[in-house]
């Protein structure tokens, strides 16, 4: 089991910049992956960063160019530095980590997800 506590969303004009973290219950270098996804109303949750255990790293497209996942182990946080906000970041960001369990299944644990609001 992993519990996962996202903080720092918040309001912010467009351009401006956030850092979203994400507290997890258990030491975060023992998960699979970790990863932020976000929805906006009305659409489906998409995927926006992603960091495997091994420190690699994978963004949305969209994305990449302004927004940069990191980790710091020691406190068990994942981080998302968001900059160059646009009125489409929008949404409610979540927290996503991935574990193995003990028979080698993959699971999926979210956390309750932190609302960025950017205005124009």
């Amino acid at each position: 089991q992993v519990q996962l506590v996202e903080s720092g969303g918040g309001l912010v004009q467009a351009g401006g910049s956030l850092r979203l973290s994400c507290t997890a219950s258990r030491s975060i270098s023992t998960l699979y992956a970790m990863g932020w996804y976000r929805q906006a109303p009305g659409n489906q949750r998409e995927w926006v960063a992603s960091m495997t255990s091994g420190s690699m790293t994978n963004y949305a497209n969209s994305m990449k160019d302004r927004f940069t996942i990191s980790r710091d182990n020691a406190k068990n946080t994942l981080y998302l530095q968001m900059n160059s906000l646009k009125p489409e970041d929008t949404a409610v960001y979540y927290c996503n980590a991935q574990a193995v369990s003990g028979s080698r299944d993959l699971n999926d644990y979210w956390g309750q997800g932190t609302q960025v609001t950017v205005s124009s």
